[in-house]
């Protein structure tokens, strides 16, 4: 089966323009798809990165809409100096933006949530989260410094209390290309990154309001964890978790050399070198054939 690309944008309850693509299969002109997922970025990487995944997805029968946050990626202003974003306002208007057109765009579909890092971590911020049949996150876990894998761990005091803060006050924004970590942000954004990177309660910091939304949550969740990710660690991913008081959760930890992979790491699952290995597994948990126990 053959895909079809196509650019399109959304607009948030806000007024900001999103840069997006819609992969469908090319019958799906006739009848909408049996699934229709929503890829979500992780921070500070554009949609194209997923082109390869969100193209075999769709090649295999399913419909995929990926968009790039407001300041990063296609959805970057031209200078980023001064631009007004913060993680709240992706939580609060641009991904319930991306999900209000997946349910317009393919409405007889099952809709699916697929979320890489930060993009799994902000499911439970959503608004009925219930119009999602499942959710399968990658590489999702608390960002708390402590938490994170020990290479990362090492470096988190330099990067935050140091790198983070002088790059921004002489940029206006951080300046991640530049620096080789993590990819250009909005000032906002950066900031509190870290405010929850160095709460050991991570997003949950945000308030109780926000940890009972998360707590209501009872859609399914499949959670991918490689056990070689140099971010994120196990008891990282676990801990996250642990805010879905009512969701049935199943961890799926990954080991490469199980694959006949070198290595997995935080970006590996939607890379092109996974594509025989461990991508038909991906789509059976989207399309629910495996079943959470």
């Amino acid at each position: 089966m053959s895909a079809q690309v196509h650019p399109i944008t959304l607009r948030t309850a806000d007024g900001v323009v999103l840069q997006a693509r819609a992969y469908e299969p090319a019958t799906s002109h006739t009848t909408d798809p049996a699934q229709a997922v929503l890829l979500v970025s992780a921070m500070g990487v554009p949609q194209r990165f997923y082109e390869a995944f969100a193209t075999w997805l769709a090649q295999q029968g399913m419909a995929v809409l990926t968009f790039d946050w407001r300041g990063t990626g296609a959805s970057a202003p031209p200078r980023l100096r001064g631009f007004d974003a913060t993680i709240s306002d992706w939580a609060e208007h641009d991904l319930p933006a991306a999900v209000d057109t997946l349910l317009a765009r393919w409405p007889q579909a099952e809709h699916v949530y697929l979320g890489h890092s930060l993009g799994g971590q902000l499911f439970g911020w959503l608004p009925q989260p219930e119009r999602f049949a499942r959710v399968v996150t990658v590489a999702s876990g608390n960002g708390h410094w402590r938490l994170n894998a020990p290479g990362v761990r090492r470096k988190a005091p330099w990067l935050w209390w140091l790198l983070a803060p002088v790059s921004i006050a002489l940029a206006g924004y951080f300046p991640g290309r530049r620096l080789g970590v993590v990819g250009d942000l909005p000032a906002g954004v950066m900031w509190q990154w870290r405010r929850w990177c160095l709460h050991p309660d991570y997003l949950g910091s945000e308030g109780p309001a926000l940890r009972a939304r998360y707590a209501q949550v009872r859609v399914p969740m499949r959670v991918v964890l490689a056990e070689d990710d140099e971010l994120v660690s196990p008891a990282g991913v676990h801990k996250l978790y642990a805010l879905y008081a009512q969701a049935p959760v199943q961890f799926e930890p990954l080991q490469a050399a199980a694959f006949g992979l070198r290595r997995i790491g935080h970006f590996g699952v939607f890379q092109p070198a996974a594509s025989a290995a461990l991508w038909p597994r991906v789509a059976q948990w989207l399309r629910g054939q495996a079943p959470i126990l």
